[in-house]
């Protein structure tokens, strides 16, 4: 019986060597020309001797967004087995993600583990926190933006679209219509804190807008992917539920928060999605946080700092 191949896989590199195809499938795949439009590659050094010893070279590629390029490949048909043969292949610095080919295939491809070092263009949707709100400066995102920018102006740009009071289904709805004008290789989605407010008042509606983060990351995937964009979730960050106000007569607290926390990471590493955990920076240093849910200048300075250690 011939094994059931459900998995395309982009190869722009060592895994279209037929030598190293049967050594970690056992037999060479069936293979297919393919591109991927959007990136261009880099060399990368590997130090893992046993990837080495298979593939014959101490340096492979890796991708890099760049507007208007090609990267030449072939598409891999793999089993469930081939596929897990092929993520024990593949060293730290690369990660499984989702691409879309230039025919309109969606397929894996193996990507740069820090995603934010790779992009060009980033779209940021998110809340207040993402908005910069009680920061002069812009907060984390004015931060990244100048960074990244600068690295290099001519073809580097950040797109800060986070709205002030926005649930993660809010986000999902309308980032769709705006991301096309701005040709976005990432999207970064700062939200969910909104999500976990419960009401003060036992006479308000119950409100749960965890039970639908699922469906809401689904849809933001979905609609990078139709962009060819890479879908990276940012998580909450620490909160002081002793200081916490009234806002609206919804009440934030640290449970529901780890709550939102545990769930988008559950997600992200189920469908191969990046996620970078910001509840660390803050944690416990009320003395950042102007009421106990938005930072000050310094708190947005530490996000920021943490931000780029996981994402570039």
């Amino acid at each position: 019986m011939t094994a059931s191949r459900p998995h395309a896989l982009f190869s722009f590199g060592t895994l279209m060597d037929k030598r190293v195809q049967t050594a970690l499938f056992g037999q060479a795949v069936p293979t297919s020309a393919a591109s991927l439009s959007g990136y261009t590659t880099r060399p990368l050094a590997i130090t893992d001797e046993s990837v080495i010893a298979t593939s014959g070279l101490d340096v492979h590629l890796t991708l890099e967004r760049q507007y208007g390029a090609v990267v030449e490949g072939a598409v891999l048909r793999l089993t469930d087995e081939d596929l897990a043969a092929a993520d024990a292949y593949e060293v730290d610095d690369y990660v499984r993600r989702r691409v879309l080919l230039s025919s309109g295939e969606s397929a894996w491809a193996y990507l740069d583990a820090k995603p934010l070092r790779p992009a060009a263009r980033i779209v940021i949707v998110g809340d207040s926190i993402a908005y910069g709100r009680c920061d002069p400066r812009g907060g984390w995102a004015a931060r990244l933006a100048a960074t990244h920018i600068a690295a290099n102006e001519a073809d580097h740009r950040v797109f800060n679209l986070a709205i002030p009071g926005s649930t993660l289904r809010q986000v999902s709805e309308q980032t769709p219509a705006l991301l096309a004008p701005r040709l976005p290789d990432t999207l970064l989605v700062a939200a969910g804190i909104n999500d976990s407010a419960v009401p003060l008042s036992d006479s308000q509606p119950a409100r749960d807008g965890l039970t639908d983060l699922a469906d809401s990351l689904g849809s933001l995937a979905d609609t990078a992917l139709r962009h060819n964009a890479r879908l990276v979730v940012v998580g909450p960050a620490w909160l002081d539920e002793d200081r916490t106000r009234d806002y609206g007569g919804l009440r934030f607290t640290r449970d529901r928060a780890m709550a939102l926390r545990a769930s988008m990471r559950t997600w992200c590493q189920e469908n191969h999605v990046d996620f970078l955990d910001m509840w660390e920076p803050l944690y416990e240093k009320t003395d950042l946080l102007v009421d106990g849910l938005h930072p000050l200048g310094d708190g947005h300075e530490a996000l920021y700092q943490h931000l780029t250690t996981l994402g570039c």
